[in-house]
């Protein structure tokens, strides 16, 4: 068997029929699928049963950790000669698989990765937070297109492994947040081959409120910095802009008790975002909602940016972590 879908799921039940339902139809059938319930108190056992009879699907159940310990759980039991990373709220495209065997033939590699889009089904906040996390005027727009880059690091909504290089790493970390990142990075310390596949994109539904969308990326602000502990010479100056962008705003906000005009450059950046994603998504609905899932992800990641840089280089303590309770909220 060639590749084995890893699926670490937490209390998403109606998530993962929509997941098993797309790779029912997929255009190559060499896989498996390997679902993890990392501690449900909804599981979808049931669910899954559903599907036996038209998927190679294993089903298995733990206590929660996390999903990273939780897809070292299922690569350890997987018979593929590749492991595909899937979180259980990303749908896929028939064509799928058959974009990822079309570029490991065309050029063989050890670990790839590749982007995400909204579904024209997802509601106006899911469309506007894909936006934000994708959106050049913020800092996502590397994540999603066609362009060359010296490195690209896959993300875990959406990774591919050779098998073996993710046994012989070990697989992720301990980390709750960043594992992805950690992980990605030390593909590249072992010296094995790590691209982008252009076409092989998912559905991903991501955060569905601006209240969850703040947690995960404040998280991963914090989590930026454990990685630049743990991999120096890791920070790059785009992982720096959100902070900057988040003093900019302080410092226009105490501007405006004194002259209203300092608030002009948070009005300017506003419509810009509005304007694009209402133009980009043809909906107001969506646009007026993107300029709120920018701020949300450029203030989120950089308080938490900030908040972990003045614990861990000033305060000096160790590895922390935020909504740890509320991880897949």
């Amino acid at each position: 068997m060639k590749y084995s879908f890893i699926i670490p799921v937490y209390n998403r039940p109606d998530e993962v029929d929509e997941l098993l339902e797309s790779l029912c139809h997929q255009t190559l059938s060499d896989f498996e699928v390997v679902i993890v319930e990392d501690g449900s108190s909804v599981p979808c056992k049931a669910v899954v049963q559903q599907y036996e009879t038209r998927l190679r699907v294993r089903y298995f159940s733990k206590p929660n950790s996390g999903p990273g310990q939780t897809r070292n759980y299922g690569v350890e039991r997987a018979e593929g000669a590749y492991v595909l990373i899937l979180d259980s709220d990303v749908v896929v495209p028939p064509t799928y698989l058959e974009a990822v065997e079309a570029e490991l033939q065309a050029n063989p590699c050890d670990a790839f990765g590749g982007p995400d889009r909204a579904h024209p089904s997802f509601s106006p906040t899911q469309k506007a937070i894909n936006y934000a996390m994708t959106s050049f005027f913020t800092t996502g727009g590397i994540r999603g297109g066609r362009k060359k880059m010296d490195k690209f690091y896959p993300r875990s909504f959406n990774m591919g492994v050779r098998t073996t290089v993710y046994r012989a790493l070990h697989g992720f970390s301990d980390m709750r947040f960043g594992e992805d990142i950690d992980f990605s990075t030390r593909v590249f310390k072992g010296g094995y081959a790590c691209r982008l596949f252009p076409e092989a994109w998912v559905w991903h539904k991501r955060r569905t409120d601006f209240r969850k969308f703040f947690k995960q990326v404040h998280n991963s602000g914090i989590a930026r910095i454990h990685l630049t502990k743990r991999h120096p010479g890791t920070l790059k100056l785009v992982h720096l802009l959100p902070a900057v962008f988040t003093l900019g705003c302080i410092v226009c906000l105490m501007g405006s008790l004194v002259c209203l005009w300092a608030l002009l450059p948070l009005v300017a950046f506003a419509l810009l975002v509005g304007i694009d994603a209402t133009m980009a998504e043809r909906s107001w609905n969506v646009g007026w909602r993107a300029i709120v899932a920018s701020y949300v992800q450029l203030i989120g990641y950089g308080t938490g940016f900030l908040w972990a840089s003045w614990r861990r280089y000033v305060l000096r303590s160790g590895e922390f972590k935020a909504f740890e309770e509320n991880f897949y909220d």
